[in-house]
């Protein structure tokens, strides 16, 4: 029998696996002969092959790999299962007469099924490139359809159904069931969702939280935020009143900013002190004191609450966890030494500064803990930042110029870095290529050119703002008062009376300070710990809390004042050199800065302490904090909040004299003193008329002379000096002048000095233009005053006057006395009655106390110190 030619299959690898690929038909020689089949009428060889198939079987089955957990760990092992199978049925069908050939191909195509995990994967099924390469190849190892045909041992695949229907064909009436396509969300919806995520976003709820923490810790500020003021009636009173004149004069008459109405006729008067320009918007809105007053304390809050945020906004982008930034925000906020200055605005509206240098690293992409990250920089959180840094100076310079120090430390920190980089980058010399500009910088051109905007637009608002400053009169104390007000060393240590928790407790440390008010600098004890926790356990590098433990070195030394070594080379050459005008005669504001440094390694060991606390619950079943974890995580937070407590007064104000809201000016109010002046600045913002009078500090040695040119006020020495400074107009508040040189002056005649007098139900206006009907004053000395009458007052004892000395030195109303009886002042006989006075100076007690519906009013003591 003559023996028939067969193809020559490719034979599968030794144990059943088809993952290995199947040797190409292309690399056998021609020469090689086929195997012989076997005959299937002999069925012990069928037999045999029957029993080496089960042995096949069996020997897959042990060789089979353990399946992996997963739904793709299992597809490819039953794939490896399903290839075996398919090889040792191959092996048997060659072996078994005339279907070997099927079985052959059935084996083939068993081998490609099971290395198709591999090809899917990424491997290189042999197979298939063979059968590219050879028809022949490809009816025998490709998908078995040519063996399927002759064999019939494997059903034949489906075809692929069409696409598309052909032409004429009626429409599927199965599409009735497919899916619509999902609809794009309109633009309203994305605004929603937009909006709905931006109300739970972690800054959103920093703002919820700090807005809350703020009207907490300045309560009960907001209670009757019309009618009282945070600490006292001065420096309060004085600044709602700056903002409100600029707001006025800003909508009305900007080129008249810097000569406000009080200090007449001094110029360049708005410069007396922080002028608090930034907030001058605000102002645009309302008129008068009720609404000053308003508008101060909403400020007032906003303030604190705009520090808290950009101190968790500066050092949540430093490095630290939401918990230590909240420990930092809050040490921030809530120093107690803050508490006594809770009475200057320009001091407490600190926010700006963090908050402007934690958008300037985010525009950097500048974190403590990953150094600068190229892809984080972005041009607009740094353009932001340097319009907030130009916002916060225009608010005063008392905070602005160490402000303006720590931006230009930082500009030439990063002019270095980005040199050092070049020359470590390029290998070359930096600054040529620097200058030349052809360098890998370390920003990137478009950050180097906000930057160097940034500060350009920052230094001239500043230096255009400085303007006025530079040209106020020096008074020649500046240093004098930079010496007397530098802290000591033992005040970083001592609370403020205004603290709840400390105030009582330091009253004998407190009392050996010049000045406790400005002196009594401690930043909390709570927050001293946790800095010196920081300096060794710390999320910060060492190297940065080394950096950290130097700024904080420096930053008290420069707090200090004079105190350090007289302050010779460190506080006096970076801020002696100011005008009186710029406000940087105290040394201790720079606490801010201190306190800043404290929270950022306070935060550091916060943070810590919370990994730390994290990592033991992860050792616990359930894996997460629990609730005595979670206390003791908020811990420090709520410690350093408590020390924070304020006791601070909020004394109500007094209500405007009707008077004012009609009288002209310019003129002058009595009384006057450096205190009760600046109420009476808040009066005048119902108008804003020009007046003489101007609280505080500012201008000392000109009130001082109008005051005591005007103490014997009606008398002509007076008069006239009042005329030579242009004043027409003087206003006389019955209801403050009492236990002042002041006190008699609305009962005195005033025909004899050419000037007129009209009486109203809470004060005297007297009119100081030259009356055509006014007697002739007789020239030569006028006799001097009798004994009994007020100094100064220069009023002789003549017939018809009304007024004759008695014995006892108190002039007494006689017949054809000038003199009515005034509600408030006296009897119906005209007999002048006492009004009782407050119990101390500064506190609010009514007129009368016996009576019912009085209005609360202040008194003045002149004798009392002012606060700077």
């Amino acid at each position: 029998m003559t023996e028939q030619r067969k193809p020559i299959l490719p034979a599968p690898v030794a144990g059943g696996s088809g993952s290995s690929s199947p040797v190409p038909m292309a690399t056998v020689p021609d020469q090689q002969k086929a195997a012989p089949a076997v005959d299937s009428s002999k069925p012990a060889a069928a037999g045999q092959a029957a029993g080496t198939v089960d042995e096949d079987r069996k020997e897959a089955g042990r060789a089979r790999p353990r399946r992996r957990f997963g739904i793709f760990g299992a597809k490819r092992a039953r794939d490896r299962d399903a290839g075996a199978a398919s090889d040792v049925r191959g092996e048997a069908g060659a072996t078994s007469g005339p279907r070997g050939s099927a079985g052959a191909a059935e084996g083939g195509s068993g081998t490609a099924v099971g290395g198709s995990d591999k090809v899917g994967k990424g491997g290189n099924l042999d197979t298939g490139a063979t059968a590219a390469g050879d028809p022949q190849t490809t009816a025998v190892a490709g998908n078995g359809s040519a063996s399927k045909s002759s064999a019939g041992a494997i059903p034949r695949q489906r075809k692929q159904l069409p696409a598309t229907r052909p032409p004429g064909a009626p429409p599927d009436p199965w599409t009735v069931f497919a899916t619509i396509p999902e609809q794009p969300p309109s633009r309203i919806s994305r605004a929603l969702r937009t909006a709905r995520r931006s109300l739970i976003h972690e800054y959103a709820l920093v703002i919820y939280a700090g807005c809350l923490l703020a009207v907490l810790m300045t309560w009960p500020t907001l209670r009757y935020p019309m009618h009282t003021l945070p600490q006292d009636l001065a420096d309060p009173a004085r600044q709602a009143w700056q903002i409100a004149w600029a707001g006025h004069i800003l909508s009305s008459d900007p080129i008249r900013l810097w000569h406000s109405n009080a200090y007449y006729p001094e110029p360049l008067s708005f410069g007396f002190g922080d002028s608090l320009l930034g907030y001058a918007p605000f102002a645009m809105l309302g008129d008068g004191p009720l609404a000053a007053v308003l508008r101060y304390n909403i400020l007032f809050v906003v303030a604190h609450a705009l520090l808290a945020i950009g101190t968790y906004a500066l050092v949540r982008q430093l490095g630290a966890r939401p918990i230590g930034s909240a420990a930092a925000a809050i040490a921030v906020a809530c120093a107690p030494w803050r508490l006594a200055q809770e009475g200057h605005l320009d001091v407490i509206s600190a926010g700006g500064i963090p908050l402007a240098l934690a958008m300037l690293a985010r525009g950097h992409g500048y974190s403590l803990r990953h150094g600068f990250r190229p892809a984080r920089r972005h041009v607009g959180w740094a353009a932001a930042g340097w319009a907030v840094a130009v916002w916060q100076v225009s608010l005063g310079f008392s905070l602005g110029v160490p402000f303006a120090y720590v931006l230009g430390l930082i500009l030439v920190v990063l002019l270095v870095a980005s040199i050092v980089h070049g020359a470590v980058h390029d290998g070359r010399l930096a600054l040529h290529r620097f200058l030349r500009g052809k360098h890998d910088s370390l920003l990137g051109w478009r950050l180097v050119a906000t930057d160097t905007l940034g500060a350009t637009i920052f230094a001239g608002v500043a230096l255009l703002i400085a303007v006025p400053y530079a040209l106020v009169p020096e008074s020649g104390s500046r240093l004098e008062e930079i010496r007397f007000f530098s802290p000591p060393l033992r005040g970083l240590l001592i609370g403020p009376a205004e603290s709840r928790v400390w105030g009582a407790a330091h009253v004998v440390p407190r009392s050996s300070l010049g000045w406790a008010g400005e002196m009594s600098l401690l930043p909390g004890f709570v927050l001293y710990a946790l800095a010196l926790t920081g300096l060794f356990f710390s999320i910060w590098r060492l190297r940065h809390r080394l950096l950290l433990f130097l700024g904080l070195a420096v930053t008290v030394v420069l707090t200090l004042g004079t105190t350090f070594f007289g302050g010779r080379w460190t506080y006096l050459p970076l801020f002696g050199h100011f005008p009186a005008s710029f406000d940087l005669r105290i040394p201790g504001r720079l606490m801010f800065w201190v306190t800043l440094i404290l929270a950022v390694l306070a935060a550091g060991a916060v943070d810590d302490f919370v990994r730390r606390a994290e990592h033991l619950a992860e050792l616990r079943m359930p894996p997460w904090p629990g609730p005595w974890m979670r206390t003791a995580m908020l811990a420090p937070v709520i410690l350093i909040g408590l020390e924070g407590w304020n006791a601070t007064a909020h004394p109500v104000v007094p209500a405007q004299p009707a008077a004012m809201r009609t009288v002209t000016g310019p003129l002058l109010v009595l009384p006057t003193a450096e205190i009760s002046d600046q109420m009476v600045q808040l009066w005048s913002t119902s108008r804003f008329e020009p007046m003489a009078n101007g609280g505080g500090t500012f201008a000392a040695a000109r009130q001082s002379e109008l005051r005591t040119r005007v103490a014997s006020f009606p008398d002509m020495p007076s008069v006239e000096y009042l005329r030579s400074i242009g004043i027409s107009t003087v206003l006389l508040l019955r209801a403050e002048v009492v236990g002042t040189p002041w006190e008699r002056a609305g009962d005195v005649p005033v025909d004899a000095l050419g000037i007129q007098r009209e009486d109203l139900p809470d004060a005297v206006v007297f009119r100081l233009s030259r009356s055509s009907t006014a007697s002739p004053q007789p020239s030569g000395p006028q006799p001097a005053p009798s004994t009994g009458t007020q100094p100064g007052i220069g009023i002789s004892p003549q017939p018809g006057l009304g007024v004759s000395p008695q014995p006892g030195g108190s002039p007494q109303p006689t017949l054809g006395s000038s003199i009515s009886p005034t509600p408030g002042l006296g009897t119906g006989t005209g007999r002048l009655q006492p009004v009782n006075a407050p119990a101390s100076p500064g506190t609010l007690s009514p007129a009368d106390p016996g009576a019912a519906g009085t209005t609360p009013r202040i008194s003045f003591d002149s004798s009392e110190p002012v606060r700077p």
